[in-house]
């Protein structure tokens, strides 16, 4: 009887203190839950239509961070344990233990986790506290075996695994194979968001800004594997896992109908976290009405076609890239893994790249969707419409499949694999083993093979998009490795040389991200070949143009070195081969290698590749510079010319006033290389591959210029005066 009146009291005041707080009753009603809740409680349905409103208004307001914006009724449900509670009303056992089950038990969990997301993203703390709770984070999962509370589990746990501080092990999850089984094909799309937080090494989206010393320091501090790499390979050893994939990111529109549409709309609807996606749903609706009406100028057959009809299926396409776009992040971050090779036999058994070749023109390129959008950077994280993230994915995908991998001729189609071989037979070379090798009943189906394509819509795309950069970055992926003549020759017959120095020379492109792309992919597809530097002095042929040319190029050596390396190695061979009328003709007439075979304009660019990074500035991005330079002098090695060349730098350097600059810096980055690049776990292959010059060249040579007997010719520290010497000073350290 006294606690009653006790309680009467507390309440009476609770509520006095409500109404000057201006609490709304969210104190009475967590006091009222708290007492009540069970299965059937409708209190946390009130609770969700106050704290939902202040949601809504969060995401319309352009996300306002929480100092510019204050949300009471959240804060106030949170100061009150409401959150805590919630928890609390979730992971009780008696919810999945009734006798009688009934669905307000599925609407209660649906109301616990939409209040529990919208204090998410409205109050400052809660997410980080939910990301806190291992055993919370691991129970969300067991909540997506229940279809009716999947999109809302998975929202929530989208957002809690983005402010992990550490990354979730994917093994701990109770019947992670047996939950990823039970997904249908729309759940499977939705959970690859949630995986892409779990098998992305941090801060991957900045790789190449980060500088070597850095990285390398934080590979020693990280255990092997890392976390993000054991998931990848939880992932792997799930049945059918990437089938079911391979199937999502080739399925058609019209495949995907096997939902009941309101529960699409209702999973597309938690994709809507930005305009964007609205405002490219409008725009295809609006594009399709303008081309119905340029088709057709019936009136009445436009009337019964209103914009209404047309926009589910506006509204399906959006949603399906919206799917693939997660689906191909997925594909992609363990193409790039530790497991590639494991991951590229089951892409080819599961005919990936055909299946994107079959969508190429009516999906992922669509002939009527405007292509002349600039994204961001090319930075994949940018907040792009879907179309844009769409292409983007689907380009590096390409470029990760593609990469030093004898699977790359999977991008073509019979036809064109029969060309390669023609182009060997006629040049009397062998065919690489890698085409002989390719199982012709996996390759593209139709008429153009998937490389074909891109190169296609990559001549049509307007000068500064930086689609270009991805395209690119694609196409030279499939160049990359060992030199093939006849990969060069297929690609050169498409015109891609011409439309590469188009663009470096009279597009007006402005962009280095684009410029570097192209200059990279022009190394890759010159290098060593004849043909292509007579093509370049056919379309460069005019001082005019060459000075343009040269002008691209200096104007960034990190963006254009590949090319400048490219150059140096191809006329080095280019001289063995004076036996060949051909290789001497083009020696003598092109304008390229007559500029690099003077030894001032390769000494004038081994001056500036050294002077640009030093070992704190080196990253993964402008290493090449480094690499670049050591070519030059390992060619002018093979020569006997290596002294010639360290003393011109010594020569630069008292011109400059400044003794020692150059090559004490140049000591240091070399001895930065060598415990980057013999480090055990690097792939030294690469630099090999390239080069055509043996890894042990590259270390011997290496050797010779650190020797620190100063009566060796070829020692760097022969060539720098006592008072000027600072070559062991330990810049190394992090």
């Amino acid at each position: 009887m006294q606690f009653d009146l006790l309680h009467m009291q507390y309440l009476g005041l609770l509520q006095e203190r409500d109404k000057r707080a201006k609490w709304h009753g969210i104190p009475t009603l967590l006091q009222r839950l708290y007492e009540s809740s069970h299965p059937n409680s409708d209190l946390s349905n009130v609770l969700s239509s106050q704290l939902s409103m202040e949601a809504m208004s969060f995401v319309t307001e352009d996300r306002k961070t929480a100092q510019e914006s204050t949300f009471p009724n959240t804060y106030t449900f949170d100061l009150f344990g409401g959150v805590d509670l919630l928890v609390e009303i979730l992971m009780r056992p008696t919810l999945t233990m009734q006798k009688n089950k009934n669905n307000m038990n599925d609407d209660l969990v649906k109301e616990c986790l939409s209040v529990l997301y919208n204090c998410c993203i409205c109050t400052e703390g809660v997410t980080k506290s939910l990301a806190a709770r291992d055993d919370f984070v691991l129970f969300l999962f067991t909540l997506m075996t229940n279809k009716k509370t999947f999109l809302q589990t998975a929202t929530l746990i989208e957002d809690i695994l983005g402010v992990k501080k550490e990354m979730i092990q994917l093994e701990g999850i109770p019947n992670l194979s047996g939950l990823v089984q039970s997904f249908d094909q729309q759940q499977l799309a939705n959970f690859c968001r949630i995986l892409s937080v779990t098998i992305s090494e941090p801060d991957v989206g900045n790789d190449d800004k980060h500088t070597l010393l850095a990285k390398n320091a934080q590979q020693k501090r990280i255990a092997s594997p890392s976390r993000a790499e054991v998931n990848q390979v939880t992932l792997l050893n799930i049945p059918g896992f990437i089938e079911r994939l391979c199937k999502l990111a080739t399925r058609k529109v019209s495949e995907a109908t096997g939902a009941n549409f309101l529960q699409e709309l209702e999973d597309w609807y938690t994709w809507l976290d930005n305009a964007l996606v609205l405002d490219a749903l409008m725009q295809m609706a609006t594009e399709e009405a303008e081309q119905s009406s340029t088709e057709s100028s019936d009136e009445s057959s436009l009337a019964t076609s209103p914009l209404r009809h047309r926009l589910p299926q506006s509204m399906k396409i959006v949603h399906e890239i919206m799917y693939k776009v997660e689906v191909l992040y997925v594909l992609c971050v363990l193409l790039m893994g530790r497991q590639r090779n494991q991951v590229h036999k089951m892409l080819a058994e599961f005919r990936l790249i055909p299946g994107l070749n079959n969508l190429f023109d009516k999906l992922i390129w669509r002939k009527y969707t405007a292509t002349n959008h600039v994204v961001h950077g090319q930075n994949e994280n940018c907040d792009c419409s879907p179309e844009i993230s769409f292409k983007i994915q689907f380009l590096r995908l390409l470029q990760s499949f593609s990469d030093h991998h004898e699977n790359k001729y999977l991008l073509l189609n019979s036809q064109e694999l029969n060309e390669l071989s023609a182009i060997s037979m006629k040049a009397n070379i062998p065919e690489v083993e890698a085409l002989v090798n390719t199982d012709r009943s996996l390759v593209c189906d139709g008429k153009k093979g998937l490389l074909t394509r891109l190169l296609t819509v990559m001549k049509r795309e307007p000068p500064d998009s930086s689609f270009r950069f991805w395209q690119a970055r694609a196409v030279e992926s499939f160049l990359r490795g060992a030199t093939s003549y006849a990969d060069q020759m297929f690609l050169l017959k498409r015109g891609l040389l011409e439309h590469i120095l188009f663009c470096i020379i009279d597009s007006g492109c402005t962009s280095r991200d684009v410029l570097q792309s192209y200059f990279d992919l022009l190394g890759e597809l010159m290098k060593f070949n004849i043909d292509a530097f007579k093509r370049f002095n056919k379309y460069v042929n005019t001082p005019e143009k060459f000075q343009t040319f040269m002008t691209q190029i200096n104007s960034s050596l990190v963006d254009s070195n590949m090319l400048v390396r490219c150059i140096v190695l191809s006329l080095d061979r280019f001289e063995s081969q004076t036996e060949d009328v051909k290789v001497v003709e083009v020696l003598s007439e092109c304008c390229l290698l007559s500029y690099m075979a003077k030894v001032e304009n390769r000494l004038s660019f081994l001056f500036r590749l050294i002077n640009i990074i030093n070992v704190q500035t080196l990253t993964q991005e402008n290493v090449s510079c480094l690499n670049t330079s050591l070519v030059i002098l390992m060619l002018a090695r093979r020569k006997a010319k290596l002294p010639f060349y360290l003393n011109a730098l010594r020569e630069k350097e008292y011109a400059e006033k400044y003794p020692g600059f150059l090559l004490n810096n140049f000591h240091n980055l070399l001895r930065f290389w060598q415990r980057h690049y013999l480090n055990k776990d690097k792939d030294s292959t690469c630099l090999e591959n390239s080069s055509c010059i043996p890894f042990s060249y590259w270390k011997e040579t290496v050797s010779v210029l650190l020797c620190s007997d100063r009566t060796s010719l070829c020692a760097i520290a022969s060539y720098i005066d006592e008072p000027f010497m600072d070559l062991y000073r330990d810049l190394l350290e992090d």
